[in-house]
């Protein structure tokens, strides 16, 4: 069975104003995003936070397959000053 070509045309088309229109929306979205931008201070200091998290997801994985008692509490330190200066970070 082979469709019309106006079926198609039209199918095409409408696709087409779908994209249009998500393309105008992702354009708003941006540029409202764009007004607020964040200064560099606050990259910087998301860049900061984002390392200790990774830092910290390290340590905990670290603490879970520790068997030695010294190497325990020596990442429980250092756990617990990671949390403090994410806790810093984030005031």
């Amino acid at each position: 069975m082979k469709l019309p070509i106006f079926y198609t045309v039209t199918m095409a088309r409408g696709w087409e104003s779908k994209s249009v229109e998500s393309q105008m929306e992702s354009a708003q979205t941006e540029s409202k995003q764009s007004d607020s931008a964040p200064t560099d201070e606050q990259k910087q200091a998301r860049r900061e936070r984002d390392g200790l998290l990774l830092a910290r997801s390290r340590v905990m994985q670290q603490l879970e397959s520790a068997t030695n008692e010294l190497y325990r509490q020596s990442l429980q330190r250092a756990l617990s000053e990671l949390d403090e200066k994410i806790a810093k970070l984030q005031r």
